[in-house]
């Protein structure tokens, strides 16, 4: 069976890393974008994670293109854009698709464990995906869920 471990990712610095690097942590997936209205929640979530990463949270970042065209950016401007304006310090990797048959692996694993309300695929910037320790695919949330609005489930995972 399939884990979330089993997948690489390309690191925004170009370096391909595998998620295996975040076995035994409870993981955050996001789509992200820097020009969406929905942008303002990497400041919650570089909270989120400053506040519970020494016990055990990880928050990865996946920029995206898909949505508006809301992710327009390289690297280093997607860099640069959250580091400077939301101090970002949780991993950001490569801008990826994360639906269609383009989809980057990871997602389309995690949306096929995690339907949406409205069907498999991700409708729009900043879903979100709760992953225990165990790397199980635990809860999707909707990109108008704001991060702290799911800090409970993100205890009960690191407990």
């Amino acid at each position: 069976m399939t884990k979330i471990y089993d997948f690489d990712v390309k690191a925004l610095s170009g370096e391909v890393l595998s998620l295996s690097d975040y076995e035994g942590k409870v993981i955050l997936v996001v789509n992200t974008a820097s020009k969406c209205g929905f942008t303002p929640q990497y400041e919650a979530l570089q909270a989120l994670y400053e506040k519970y990463r020494d016990q055990g949270l990880v928050i990865l970042g996946f920029p995206c293109n898909q949505f508006g065209g809301q992710e327009p950016g390289g690297e280093s401007q997607i860099k640069q854009e959250c580091l400077i304006n939301y101090g970002v310090t949780f991993p950001m990797f490569s801008k990826v698709d994360v639906k269609g048959r383009d989809a980057e692996p990871v997602f389309s694993y995690l949306v096929k464990q995690l339907p949406g309300l409205l069907g498999k695929d991700i409708k729009w910037n900043f879903t979100k995906f709760l992953i225990s320790r165990e790397g199980e695919p635990m809860k999707r949330y909707a990109p108008t869920t704001k991060p702290f609005a799911i800090e409970d489930d993100i205890i009960k995972l690191l407990s």
